[in-house]
């Protein structure tokens, strides 16, 4: 019956198209429909902040270099992730995600919550030879970094291509954003003060590669991955509440 059917359907013309608009209608309502009640799914995050300048070309070099192919940043709600992890990951917390690199596969460990975890100077020797810190890695090594000096002439576009999409960069943080990358790698010169101002207190100001005075990939790279899990504390103000 189910092959007559088939048979009967495949050779009316219109009436295939119509099935195949329909199935695909369906399909679609499915994905879209979501979407009108999104502003009640994701959750309120008022401390939630943006990643400065530095930051986000750290992020762009992470995606450059397809690191996402092989670390998630999504934690499941499974208990022997949350204890391995940390909290869950949110919806909120890929807020000014784009694109988002939740990730489906894990040859590494899941880096959603890696922020502040380690030093700066484990981070940079993983990158220069992971198994240095890591004996059993497969990671392949990324040294270049350390090498290559960080572009900034060109991060105002960035973060105007950002504020396009929704990420509540202001005017200042555009005009400034070049000046922000070098300040936030550079503790001792005047820009940092600037960066405090734009971006808050909270913000890591530091040498992230070791090297002060010198802005490169690597100081980029580990100011994306100390900030991971850290725009928001509103995963671990979730937990802290269930756990009450």
């Amino acid at each position: 019956m189910r092959e007559f059917f088939h048979r009967k359907l495949e050779r009316n013309a219109i009436g295939f198209v119509l099935a195949i608009i329909l199935v695909s209608g369906i399909g679609g309502f499915v994905e879209i429909a979501p979407l009108f009640t999104i502003h009640e799914t994701v959750e309120d995050a008022p401390d939630m902040r943006v990643y400065t300048p530095l930051e986000l070309a750290g992020r762009n070099i992470y995606t450059r270099e397809g690191c996402y192919a092989c670390h998630s940043q999504m934690i499941r709600t499974l208990r022997d992730e949350v204890e391995r992890y940390g909290p869950y990951s949110l919806a909120v917390e890929s807020k000014y995600d784009h694109p988002m690199l939740w990730g489906s596969k894990r040859t590494g460990p899941d880096i959603a919550r890696l922020g502040g975890k380690y030093s700066d100077a484990w981070h940079v020797a993983h990158l220069i030879n992971p198994r240095d810190v890591v004996p059993q890695s497969v990671m392949p090594k990324y040294g270049w970094l350390m090498r290559n000096e960080l572009k900034t002439d060109d991060l105002g576009k960035h973060l105007a291509a950002q504020r396009a999409v929704g990420v509540p960069y202001t005017d200042a943080m555009i005009a400034n954003a070049s000046a922000d990358a070098y300040g936030q790698a550079s503790p001792d010169s005047p820009y940092a003060s600037g960066l405090s101002e734009r971006y808050g207190e909270a913000t890591n100001v530091r040498a992230f590669d070791g090297e002060p005075g010198r802005l490169t990939e690597m100081d980029a790279v580990v100011a994306y991955l100390q900030i991971l899990g850290r725009l928001t504390d509103a995963a671990h103000r979730q937990a802290a509440a269930a756990g009450k």
